[in-house]
């Protein structure tokens, strides 16, 4: 899949497959979570910040979820390729907020928002920890302009 860009942000395509469909032909709640999950996934990737294979190397990627909020607009009733909408809302010490959409491939049409909260964690004490400055030097053209919020 090919990276598309967005005013802001970025926007990353994702597949919805037929098993993500629930018993009514719609994607599943839960799903729309798991595309802006994978969505972000990539985007670190590609980077390569995080996510590595070698989980002695995550440093950055060591986290834990904290919040996660998800807003239902319209249902997605059949697979095929959508989008996911990302960016930074706000970038603290130890923890990081994205914002998200899942929306179409073009980014025109809205099914679904919200945003999640992550924790960095120091791997053998379990303790928030401050991100690299590689990670906030990534995040400094994510943020959603004032005008935009």
């Amino acid at each position: 899949m090919s990276v598309t860009t967005a005013d802001y942000g970025f926007l990353e395509p994702q597949t919805v497959h037929f098993d993500d469909l629930d018993g009514f032909g719609m994607l599943h709640n839960s799903h729309y979570a798991v595309l802006a999950e994978r969505a972000w996934v990539a985007y670190w990737q590609r980077r390569e910040v995080a996510f590595s294979r070698d989980w002695e190397l995550l440093d950055d990627g060591y986290n834990v979820a904290k919040e996660l909020l998800v807003g239902f607009d319209l249902p997605i009733g059949r697979p095929g390729t959508y989008g996911v909408h990302a960016w930074v809302e706000r970038l603290g010490r130890t923890s990081l907020t994205y914002g998200f959409r899942v929306c179409s491939e073009d980014a025109s049409l809205t099914y679904a928002h919200g945003h999640r909260t992550v924790v960095r964690l120091e791997r053998t004490t379990l303790r928030p920890t401050e991100w690299s400055g590689r990670v906030r030097e990534l995040c400094q053209d994510l943020g959603r302009p004032a005008s935009s919020a």
